[in-house]
């Protein structure tokens, strides 16, 4: 797969397939048209740059995802700890309460998550 990253554009367009999937490509023009005002060819550009990278797949004019929105957020997610806090989750946990405190219902959640994962 290729970069996973979307410009604020791009995840608009994305939204767009992942809400009415699977859709034909005419169809995503005309939603792009109203939606974001682009022309055929920048649906068609965008949407082959998108599947170059593995996200959706344009198969005999019928659009759909190889990703769920959850599962790229998720890839996305875990590249960006990687990247940044050297693959450590509680590295970056630590950063991001530093700033931003955790609501009991939070913390409680967190704490449900994990005794899953340990079970």
């Amino acid at each position: 797969m290729e970069e996973m990253k979307l410009g604020v554009v791009e995840s608009r367009f994305a939204d767009i397939i992942w809400q009415n999937e699977p859709i034909s490509s005419g169809e995503l023009v005309k939603k792009c048209e109203k939606e974001l005002a682009w022309k055929k060819s920048t649906t068609y550009t965008v949407l082959k740059k998108l599947c170059e990278r593995g996200i959706f797949k344009n198969e005999k004019g019928i659009v759909t995802s190889l990703l769920s929105k959850e599962e790229f957020y998720s890839v996305q997610s875990e590249k960006f700890v990687e990247d940044t806090f050297h693959g450590s989750l509680p590295a970056f946990v630590a950063a991001f309460t530093k700033r931003k405190k955790l609501s009991s219902d939070e913390i409680d959640e967190l704490k449900k998550m994990i005794d899953k994962m340990r079970g």
